[in-house]
């Protein structure tokens, strides 16, 4: 008898799966909220791991390079976190909308609110591209690097910011895909991405050094963005972007803006606090500090996008459920993609705190390197339970465009917790690099604690997209 029921969930979990990753477009407003989480949550984890595991591809061919190489894609992917930010941030406002219009069953509004979107989005590219590529070297060095790091590693930070329209415009396509429900396109486009960096980042490595590495990413992000556009612009799906959507809609650009600047300076709050504590850790330790710590940084991103995956899915249901009126459907889906999220990152946790070291070792065979990379990655994985539950509430937040509450909720913890708490015990108690590490948990924990309290005090369910 439990075997027959061994079997039939078995069967159960293949049929959800191989639904999840079908093209077929699905109406997330009706039937069962679990198997809407399942069938948007899965394409998306499977999509962000992928890229978690191009980011330890490259660090580990990056490792080979030294620790000056490791050093600066570090110190670099610190700053260009700000780009991130800003495609993220539009990412959300462009999820939020889709997913309002599609929701209340309005395939051609969405469409025209995506190419709105991709407008806003142009006009940042150039600014940040322009920044990047002329003052990579400064940025280095203000970020604490050494001569060494500065001189081996600006052409790397200028490709990097070169190419800075490739990361804008993924994750922002990715990010209307995912308000219309169609998660298996945005993982289908991050997943080209992905294996070609693969593919070409040891190649390129090999005969071009860390520059090669640059080239890589550049290539494999346009790569993604030539498919997405190829679908959008010739499909047939739910949504199409013609020639008319491209007049600009002063009215939609506005909604796109007040959503999205707050949902991007949300981004670059947590950025920038990142940003600093990378500085700390380099001033405070040292380039062996700065590379363990960038190591253990690649290991936590890599395990924390599966619970990305769950967050979007329910950013994505709170949206087109607000958008159908179904108010209670809504809320009900945030909380259990937590449950589940939470359920995750708690075996994360167990993983940190108790495999930290092979994991870290397969990486670098420098002992102060790897002594300074398994410290960090116990430290920061001990918090994983609350990245998890916290990560839900802020997306639930923005999918219902609430994208206010969570940039004052992360100026609190990462500006008013995070960077003063990490400050003092590095530099007033003398910790060290150790002090920036424990208070990533920390500023983590309250961000969980304050985003569920706001969450279920409910007012997002009135906000008006």
């Amino acid at each position: 008898m439990a075997s027959q029921t061994t079997v039939s969930l078995f069967s159960k979990l293949l049929s959800i799966i191989r639904q999840s990753l079908s093209s077929e477009e699905r109406d997330y407003t009706q039937g069962s909220i679990r198997s809407a989480v399942f069938l948007l949550a899965i394409p998306m984890i499977l999509e962000l791991s992928l890229e978690g595991v191009f980011a330890l591809v490259d660090i580990y061919f990056v490792g080979k390079l030294g620790q000056n190489a490791i050093a600066t894609v570090g110190l670099t992917e610190s700053v260009i976190t700000i780009v991130y930010s800003v495609a993220i941030g539009l990412s959300v406002a462009a999820t939020a909308i889709v997913a309002r219009r599609i929701g209340e069953k309005n395939s051609e509004a969405a469409s025209h609110a995506g190419v709105q979107s991709l407008i806003v989005a142009l006009f940042a590219t150039a600014f940040t591209t322009l920044l990047g590529v002329i003052f990579a070297g400064d940025i280095l060095s203000l970020m604490g690097a050494s001569e060494d790091v500065i001189r081996e590693g600006s052409s790397f930070t200028r490709i990097m910011f070169g190419g800075s329209a490739g990361i804008m415009l993924l994750f922002l396509i990715n990010g209307i895909y995912r308000g219309a429900g169609n998660a298996v396109m945005a993982m289908k486009s991050l997943w080209i991405a992905s294996i070609i960096n693969i593919i070409l980042c040891p190649i390129f490595i090999h005969f071009w050094g860390l520059k090669g590495a640059a080239i890589a990413t550049v290539i494999g992000r346009s790569s993604g963005v030539i498919y997405q556009c190829y679908h959008l612009f010739r499909g047939s799906g739910i949504l199409r972007f013609r020639k008319h959507h491209f007049i600009i809609d002063s009215e939609v650009i506005k909604s796109i803006i007040n959503i999205g600047w707050p949902a991007t300076f949300q981004f670059i709050i947590a950025s920038g606090s990142w940003i600093i504590l990378a500085r700390l850790v380099a001033e405070t330790g040292g380039t062996e500090a700065s590379a363990g710590y960038q190591i253990a940084v690649r290991n936590f991103v890599f395990f924390i996008l599966p619970a990305w995956g769950l967050s979007n899915a329910a950013a994505t249901l709170v949206g087109q459920n607000l958008g159908a009126k179904q108010i209670l459907r809504a809320e009900q889906s945030a909380i259990l993609a937590s449950k589940y999220n939470s359920i995750f990152m708690g075996s994360v946790m167990l993983l940190f705190l108790f495999g930290a070291e092979p994991i870290i070792r397969f990486f670098t065979d420098n002992e102060s390197v790897a002594e300074y990379g398994i410290l960090s990655l116990r430290i920061i994985g001990s918090g994983y339970v609350f990245y998890g539950i916290g990560m839900v509430m802020t997306q639930a937040l923005n999918g219902a465009g609430d994208t206010r509450t969570p940039t004052i909720i992360n100026f609190i913890c990462f500006w008013m917790i995070q960077i003063p708490l990490a400050y003092f015990l590095a530099k007033g108690l003398y910790f060290q690099s150790t002090g920036a590490f424990i208070a990533i948990p920390v500023a983590e924990s309250f961000i969980a604690i304050i985003a569920w309290y706001y969450f279920k005090k409910g007012a997002w369910k009135t906000v008006k997209v």
